[in-house]
Parts: C-alpha cells; sequence; structure tokens
C-alpha cells in the first residue's frame, strides 16, 4: 500500500508540474498573441484618450479606447444610444420611426444612416474589449500555471519525504548526528 501511495504521489506531482508549465507557456503565448494582433492594426489613441498619440498594443490599453469610442459615438449622435435613435432617415435630419413620413427610395424608407455609426463602433468596441478579456484571461492562466507548478513541486518533495522507501528511511534514522557543543 505504502508503494502506491508514493507511486501515485509522484505521479500526481509530475501531472501537476506538467500542466503547470504547459498553463504557463499557453498563457505568456495567449498574451503575447493579443499584443502582436492589437499592435498590428496600428491603432493610436486620440488626444482625448489616456494613451494620446501611443499604439494600442496592450488589453488594458484596448479596453480604454473603447470607452473613448463609445464617448465619440455619442457625441457624434446628440448623445443617443443605437436603440434611442429613430430607425427612419428624414429632411431635416431629425429621423423618424414612422415609416410614412420618413425619406424613400424605391419605394421603401431609407434608415438612419447616424445609426450606422452606432453599429461601426458596436463591432470595433466589441473587438477591444474581447482583447482586454482575453489578455487577461492569459494573465490568470499564467498565474494559475506557476501555482500548478509550484504545488507539484511541493507534492513532489512532500511525497519523496514522507512516502520515501524504507532503506531510505532508515538511512536517514540509523546515521549518527554529529555532536552539536553546547555552551557553558
Amino acid at each position: 500500500m505504502r508503494k502506491l501511495l508514493e507511486y501515485g504521489g509522484i505521479a500526481a506531482s509530475i501531472v501537476l508540474i506538467a500542466f503547470g508549465v504547459g498553463a504557463t507557456i499557453i498563457g505568456f503565448q495567449g498574451r503575447d498573441q493579443v499584443r502582436t494582433e492589437l499592435a498590428r492594426e496600428q491603432i493610436v489613441g486620440t488626444p482625448d484618450s489616456t494613451i494620446p498619440n501611443q499604439l494600442v498594443n496592450t488589453g488594458t490599453e484596448a479596453q480604454a479606447f473603447a470607452k473613448v469610442m463609445r464617448k465619440h459615438t455619442l457625441e457624434a449622435t446628440g448623445g443617443q444610444t443605437y436603440a434611442q435613435m429613430p430607425r427612419f432617415a428624414t429632411a431635416d435630419g431629425k429621423g423618424t420611426n414612422d415609416e410614412k413620413t420618413a425619406l424613400t427610395k424605391a419605394g421603401r424608407p431609407l434608415d438612419n444612416p447616424a445609426r450606422n455609426i452606432w453599429v461601426t463602433e458596436t463591432a470595433l468596441t466589441t473587438a477591444l474589449n474581447t482583447a482586454y478579456f482575453a489578455e487577461s484571461t492569459a494573465t490568470f492562466v499564467i498565474v494559475m500555471g506557476i501555482a500548478m507548478l509550484l504545488t507539484g513541486v511541493g507534492f513532489l518533495i512532500l511525497t519523496l519525504r514522507v512516502l520515501a522507501p524504507g532503506e531510505a528511511r532508515e538511512r536517514r534514522r540509523s546515521t549518527p548526528k554529529a555532536a552539536v557543543p553546547v555552551p557553558h
């Protein structure tokens, strides 16, 4: 039974160490990919952002830039969100939800073009916020990988110390301890 526990402890330790190393590597690769893809897009912070005139190349910067984009979109649409804006275009530019009073083309009401600003903003900010989430997840995976690695090493040490083969334990017990002088 002791041998089974010893081998089981060693096997569990090796699995924890392997998963820890693997998770850490995957986490670093994921974080690097997020940063590489963001940098490739060449997004530069606007003067009113937290990173004016700097390349947006981290998840945190992407999230901050998404907030600035939302602010700019609200400014461009008079403070209205997509759902608050009229659905159709009108001659006066105010828009309407009534198909009968909307501008038409080929007998069909024209969509309010200002709503397209929100469609574009939503797509872009979703991508930026996803980059933030992906980088945060990668950082969590790195931390968890290191934790698994350390747990595996600690478990291996504990297994080898507590469940060491009988001979090694006997050698430790039978080895005489060096005399330590006691001060008077």
